[in-house]
């Protein structure tokens, strides 16, 4: 059976988080508050984000964000790849 490169899958996760993050980022920064509030109801199947979206997010905090996402994708997909690598029977 095929073993997973734990490090590989783990970049792979983390970037694939980076990348959806950077989508978010973009989306409040050229949607504006009322089509970013639609959007994200409507893909958090009719959940109101009118409380929680906050449009004045500084640079350095969204800077922050994506490189916390971009670990913690990491750390799941490493872990995804070495949970399935430990189950794998040896020949």
């Amino acid at each position: 059976m095929y073993r997973l490169n734990v490090k590989k899958l783990g970049f792979a996760f983390g970037l694939t988080g980076a990348l959806i993050y950077l989508g978010c980022m973009i989306v409040m920064a050229t949607a504006g508050r009322e089509a970013t509030i639609d959007f994200f109801n409507s893909l958090l199947h009719g959940l109101d984000t009118t409380s929680i979206i906050r449009m004045d997010v500084p640079l350095w905090e969204a800077g922050l964000g994506i490189v916390q996402t971009f670990i913690l994708g990491w750390l799941i997909g490493a872990c995804i790849a070495a949970f399935y690598n430990a189950q794998i029977k040896k020949q």
